[in-house]
């Protein structure tokens, strides 16, 4: 991560400032989420998982439903 040596605290709580500011408070929760959902996905269809995470996915649309 060679991108990073240059990003200094002051730097990295700017972008955390600008993130706030864009999303707000609400939003916050619901990005990180989706984000992390997103860089699972991704992860898992490097390694062949996708079967597993559609049924993990449909099982909890399901529950989420009733």
């Amino acid at each position: 991560m060679n991108f990073l040596r240059g990003i200094g605290p002051l730097e990295i709580f700017l972008i955390f400032v600008i993130i706030m500011v864009v999303f707000g408070v609400g939003k916050l929760p619901e990005v990180g989420q989706g984000l992390g959902r997103g860089i699972r996905l991704f992860k898992d269809s490097l390694s062949g998982k996708e079967e597993k995470l559609e049924d993990q996915e449909t099982t909890k649309t399901s529950k989420s439903k009733k």
